[in-house]
């Protein structure tokens, strides 16, 4: 199966909203994630096969020089086939192209299988937002890829 990242069209929408379903307790709307089409600071990519298989996405707000990450997710069934991988490679080249300080995000602190996606690609863990999650209330992990070693050495150590 070859896997192609593309930004994400109308047409990707109802994929995009099955794929929500079937990864979150409380997933976006089809009309949410449509709205990203109209949100200009939003990059949004989506993975698809050769045969044209919608098979997951990602999402991201940016702001200033910071990138955050709003959505990753992958069909169930595509799992463990690089498709992640695919888009989180996309996102990081996007914010190298533009110049972004830092990708950051949140996720579980009991997905195992996601942190160490995440850290494989370079994502440091910051900190920790306690009850972040329901349906369970859990905390969540405070992620972030740092572009440049003056950018993480000044947001580790505000505060202290």
């Amino acid at each position: 199966m070859t896997v192609t990242v593309v930004p994400m069209e109308a047409a990707h929408i109802a994929a995009l909203a099955e794929i929500e379903k079937q990864c979150f307790a409380a997933p976006w709307s089809a009309a949410a994630l449509a709205a990203e089409l109209e949100n200009p600071p939003a990059v949004f990519l989506v993975a698809v096969t050769d045969a044209g298989t919608v098979v997951g996405y990602a999402g991201m707000q940016v702001a200033a020089d910071e990138g955050y990450f709003t959505n990753v997710a992958v069909s169930p069934a595509h799992r463990r086939q690089g498709v992640a991988d695919k888009l989180l490679d996309a996102l990081a080249a996007y914010g190298r192209e533009h110049a972004l300080a830092r990708l950051t995000l949140e996720v579980r602190v009991s997905n195992a299988p996601a942190l160490a996606l995440y850290e494989k690609h370079g994502f440091v863990r910051d900190g920790v937002r306690p009850r972040f999650y329901s349906a369970p209330t859990e905390d969540a992990a405070i992620l972030s890829l740092y572009f440049t070693e003056e950018k993480r050495e000044t947001d580790v150590h505000i505060g202290n």
